[in-house]
Parts: C-alpha cells; structure tokens; sequence
C-alpha cells in the first residue's frame, strides 16, 4: 500500500502515516516543524492535541513564566485593571495545572523580582496553595532555588511564606541542591527542614545568596545531620561575623567552600580563619566593599594569595586601591593556571593605568570570560592588548572612558584581537569623560560597519 502511495505520487498521505508514529516524542515532532511546511503543517495538531499534558517540563521557573504572561497582557488593547486581573487569573491556573498533571519536574525557582510578581504570584496566601498541590503531586525536584529581593518588605507574609517553601523541602525525595536567597527572610524554618530524612542522604549542594546571617543559631547542628554534603556557597551574605563563622568552621561533617563573594568585612580576624580553613577549595571569591576598610580589604587579599589556589572566579567589581593593588596583581598570577572568569572595575585613573601595564602578561593561555571597566588612555590599552596576545578570551567585555572622544580604541582592538581571532565573542561600551551626568556612549552593537567586518573573522557582537 505505501509503495502504491510513492508511485502514485500521494506523498502527503504516506508522510501523515509516518509523522503519527511520533505521537509521544515531543522532540522529533518540534524537528519536523523545521522541515518544510507539509511537515509543519503535519506536527503542530500532534503537539497540541493535549497542550496542557505537560509531564515533559523539567525546568519551572516562576519569574519566566509572569514575564512571559506581561509580555502578552501588553500586547493586548484592553484597560489595565482588566489586564491585570486576567495575568494573575493565567499565571495561578497555569500553576495549577502543571501540577496536577503530575509534571516531573527537576529543577524548580520561586523567584520575585518585583512588586509585579509579588502581586501575581509571591504572596503568603497563592504559594501555601501552591506547596500544597506541589506536595501531593510532585516529589521529583533535585534543584530548588528560592530567591526574594530587597524590595520585598511585607514583614506580616514572612514568617508564612517561609513555611511554605520550608513545605516543599520537606515533600521531596531526591533534593540534592538548594539556593536560598532571602534578604530579609528567617532563615529558622527552612533549616530546620534541611535535617529531614529526605534531605540528610541526597542534599549535596548549599547556595546562599543575599542572606543575613545575623542572629542564626544552630547552623552546625543542621549541617552535621547531612550525611552527603559535598559544598557549600555564600554569595553577598551579610553579618559573617564571630556568631556565624564559627558555626561554619565548627561543622563536623567533610565540605567545600566553593563560593566566597563578600559585601562586607565586619571581623576580619574571623574571615581570615575560614579562608585558612577552607582556602584550598574555594573556587569562586570576590568582594563588592567600600575603601574604608582598605587595610582589612589589604589583610584579606593576602590571606587569598597563601591559601586559595585554586580560584577559578575572581570578581572585583569595587574596593580598589593604591594599597591592594599590587596584591590583587599577586593574587590573579598566583590563580592563573585555574583562572576561568576574571571581572575588574575602578573608576580611577591611577589603579586603571597599573592594571593595564601589568595584567596582559600574566593572564593564562585561555580565559572564559574577561570584563573590563576601566579610565584608560590608548597606550595603556594597546599595552594590554600586546601583552596578552598569547591568551584566547572567548568572550571579552570592556567597558572603556576616555576623557577625549578622539581617543578611538576600535584600531587597537581590530589590530590586536580581531584580526589575530583571539576571542569569539565581543562587547565594547566606550564612555567619553565630559560630564559625568551627561557623557556621551559608543556601543559596539551599534557600529554596523564593524559588527559586519568582525563577523568576517567569526566575531560574534553582542550588546553591552
């Protein structure tokens, strides 16, 4: 019969037949889309025949999903409270239904970004419904991510909300790593959950991102009752002081501090003590601080200098200066055999200056990612740009003020790294120092010219 089909030429008939058998395989269906129109036209009724038997979503993220409703409630002529309403309506059905219909998630992030979000969805009274129906319906999530903002200062819902998401802890079976990134939240309930039979055996990763610390009792206690902890990470944390780190260095079970990113020095002499002990294992460290603590800041850098050699992340968005310079010059030649991610901003002419003369030369052969925020003048730069001539940065970010708008830096960087193909992606935002309030802007993704010829050497722009 399909041999009759061929030759007769019924080819869309025959092609139907086959596409059928794809009826449960979501991925060859979405290929078949891309195919002609025929199979287009074949695919869409199979993978909408029951849009809302969603088992395939392994990825759930809450702040993607309200963008995406945003995005169409704006598209939509109609008043705002109508509006409004309905993108609530969309967002908490759609919530719904992904849970009842047994999704077998893996990776789950409750995130508010914004007071949009916290009246869609991020409320005490919508997320105990949702831990409920994710309690009883949906036990698979390995990966949590709870993130709330500073904004977020509805000080009656805390102590709720933080029981909810302490609820979907509790209900899963398999969690292995968590983020908690609450800046304003108790952390009590949800460190209490971590000591759950489900979570003592499977939890092996801990992120904490934006906690304050202050006041956090028992946290080695928790700590020791998981059996399979393998890291932990704290990421712009506040109050790491003599009360919490000892409670860190205390904890008896075997871990890795991998990530140690600081917002703050409070007792430097307790900071020096946890990079003693855990220095060997840090991967990720950095610090966003204010000069008045230079001289701790100085203390600190060559603490990192002796115990951390294995830093594959160095973030240094502030906190500069003619003291530590020389050191953090130190520190990234002693990391560079491991150095993958390297970020520098000042916004001083001097540490710019020192930083260009001297950093080309002891970059590693490859870097990740490289960003640049810094006051130069075009022999800095083009120094720089010679010195480093041996290392390959896949995506390089610079962002580059001059004072003088005459001081065109795109020769240097077409003579150095676009016609040598020493990077493959690229972002430049060139300030010039008029006024500061005023300062006028070249961004790369703009120059059409240029972006066209640096694509002739596989250069892909992106916008700064």
């Amino acid at each position: 019969m399909a041999c009759l089909k061929i030759f007769s030429r019924d080819l869309p008939e025959l092609t139907n037949e086959i596409i059928k058998y794809f009826h449960d395989d979501y991925i060859t269906l979405h290929s078949c889309i891309l195919v002609n129109r025929l199979w287009c036209r074949l695919a869409i009724p199979l993978l909408w025949e029951n849009p809302f038997s969603i088992h395939f979503i392994q990825h759930l993220d809450t702040s993607n999903i309200i963008s995406s409703i945003e995005s169409w409630g704006a598209a939509v002529r109609t008043s705002t409270t109508q509006i409004s309403n309905l993108i609530k309506f969309i967002y908490r059905s759609l919530f719904q239904i992904f849970i009842e219909n047994e999704v077998n998630l893996h990776s789950l992030e409750v995130v508010s970004s914004s007071s949009q979000e916290k009246d869609s969805f991020i409320t005490a009274e919508t997320l105990t419904k949702f831990s409920t129906l994710l309690n009883s319906n949906c036990n698979s999530i390995s990966s949590l991510y709870f993130k709330f903002p500073l904004c977020y200062n509805d000080n009656n819902d805390h102590p709720t909300i933080e029981k909810s998401l302490s609820q979907i802890i509790n209900s899963q079976e398999n969690l292995r790593k968590i983020l908690l990134g609450f800046s304003r939240f108790s952390l009590y309930h949800t460190l209490l959950s971590l000591k759950s039979s489900n979570c003592s055996n499977t939890l092996n990763t801990i992120i904490f991102y934006y906690v304050d610390f202050k006041n956090i009792i028992g946290l080695n206690e928790v700590f020791n009752q998981l059996n399979v902890l393998e890291s932990i990470q704290i990421i712009f944390c506040q109050f790491l002081d003599t009360k919490f780190i000892p409670q860190i260095i205390n904890i008896t079970k075997p871990f890795k501090l991998k990530s140690l990113i600081l917002n703050e020095i409070l007792q430097i002499e307790s900071l020096l003590l946890l990079i003693q002990k855990f220095g060997n294992n840090i991967e990720d460290f950095g610090f966003k601080i204010g000069i008045n603590v230079s001289q701790q800041l100085l203390q600190l850098l060559e603490s990192v200098i002796i115990y951390c050699s294995k830093i594959k992340i160095l973030y240094l968005p502030s906190g500069l200066n003619s003291q530590n310079i020389n050191s953090l010059i130190n520190l990234i030649e002693n990391i560079k055999q491991n150095l993958n991610y390297l970020l520098i901003d000042t916004n001083d002419n001097h540490l710019s200056s020192i930083i260009l003369q001297n950093l080309g030369q002891i970059l590693p052969f490859k870097l990740e990612y490289l960003y640049l925020s810094l006051i130069t003048n075009r022999s800095d730069l083009e120094a720089f740009l010679k010195n480093s001539q041996n290392t390959f940065i896949k995506i390089l970010v610079i962002k580059n003020t001059t004072k003088y708008e005459s001081e065109d830096i795109f020769p240097y960087i077409e003579e150095y790294i676009i016609k040598k193909k020493r990077i493959k992606y690229l972002a430049i935002l060139q300030t010039f120092l008029t006024s500061f309030l005023t300062a006028p802007r070249k961004n790369l993704f703009d120059l059409k010219d240029k972006v066209d010829y640096y694509k002739l050497y596989d250069i892909m722009i992106f916008k700064f």
